[in-house]
């Protein structure tokens, strides 16, 4: 990754045409190829940017005027010490940025990112929900975690108060794809007659109104997680609201 403070003007032409006059600002330039414009407030998202696939030329007065030169050509009376040419290699599009004065200039090797690893993924829900499953209802009992399928393994096997065989399916996000996914393994475990018959369960902190009425069509009940109450952070009994 590069990071370029310097005082700058930034011209954009293609589906649209933008330009920031003269400012100091933070220029990135990233090993994917994108380049982003921030400026020192207002959000945290960039003044300007362009997007991979595209090509950064980086030219220099010095080399941009001895070019000039022998083409017989004049450069703009506008005074820069550098210019960024970032191409788009679709579209066309095309960013323009002009370095009057560079304040600072560093390249750092950020190496590959493990990504963000969220409070509450799927993982953690699935250990907290085992390990308090009877806040599904009285008497249940957990059969397995991870239950083994032809096609993958199930969240979650549970036995109700009546001894039925649940299968249930965790998400963080309810969506219709989950609904998919739970309707094939309750399939393949209905094959089985040691656990047939086998209802199934859709569970997520937000589940989407057709996913939900995609799962009742399919006999499939839905419950909303509280990941707080789950972890003994929140006591839904002792709110009044």
């Amino acid at each position: 990754m590069r990071l370029v403070v310097a005082k700058c003007s930034v011209d954009y032409t293609g589906r649209l045409t933008a330009h920031l006059p003269l400012a100091t600002r933070l220029l990135i330039v990233k090993a994917d190829g994108s380049v982003l414009v921030h400026s020192d407030g207002g959000s945290y998202k960039p003044l300007n940017w362009m997007s991979p696939p595209c090509r950064l030329r980086v030219t220099d007065r010095a080399d941009a005027e001895d070019a000039a030169e022998d083409a017989a050509a004049t450069l703009p009376e506008e005074d820069w010490v550098q210019e960024w040419d970032v191409v788009h290699d679709k579209t066309g599009d095309r960013l323009r940025v002009r370095l009057v004065e560079i304040l600072q200039d560093t390249s750092i090797e950020l190496g590959i990112d493990p990504g963000l690893q969220k409070d509450g993924v799927e993982a953690h829900l699935q250990a907290l929900l085992a390990q308090n499953i009877e806040t599904l209802g009285e008497d249940w009992s957990l059969v397995r975690r991870e239950y083994p399928t032809a096609i993958g393994p199930v969240d979650i096997l549970a036995r109700d108060a009546d001894g039925g065989t649940v299968a249930i399916e965790i998400k963080r996000r309810g969506e219709i794809d989950g609904v998919e996914q739970l309707t094939r393994y309750l399939e393949l475990l209905n094959r089985d007659p040691l656990l047939a018959p086998v209802r199934g369960m859709f569970a997520a902190q937000a589940i989407k109104p057709q996913a939900k009425v995609l799962a009742g069509d399919r006999g499939i009940d839905c419950v909303t997680l509280d990941y707080d109450a789950l972890r003994g952070i929140d006591d839904a009994e002792s709110r009044l609201f």
